[in-house]
């Protein structure tokens, strides 16, 4: 699940920390805090990204299974396009890709 960058929600919450600001309640410190939150952004994962990061980290399926806390038949679904990961999964194999499995461990 990508986080839309123009998302109501999020244009809304940017829109009351500038008001916040100008009033003198939330530091500029708060406001890169709140910046900073954009980068936590995950981008969905194709099957075959997914596929390659697994073989890149050196990792059978049902390894990569048990790094995720997950089933095997769910990585292979990954891997096969018939499911998606989402959520806290996503996220996971998001910090997979960038840092490694030596950050999941």
């Amino acid at each position: 699940m990508t986080i839309n960058k123009k998302s109501r929600i999020i244009e809304e919450m940017r829109d009351t920390f500038a008001d916040l600001q100008k009033t003198g309640v939330v530091s500029k410190k708060q406001i890169a805090d709140f910046a900073a939150l954009k980068q936590l952004q995950v981008k969905d994962l194709t099957p075959n990204a997914i596929k390659q990061i697994r073989l890149r980290e050196n990792l059978s399926q049902a390894v990569l299974a048990l790094v995720l806390n997950t089933s095997t038949s769910t990585v292979q679904k990954w891997e096969t396009g018939e499911k998606k990961p989402s959520g806290p999964s996503l996220k996971l194999l998001s910090i997979l890709k960038n840092k490694g499995v030596e950050a999941l461990i």
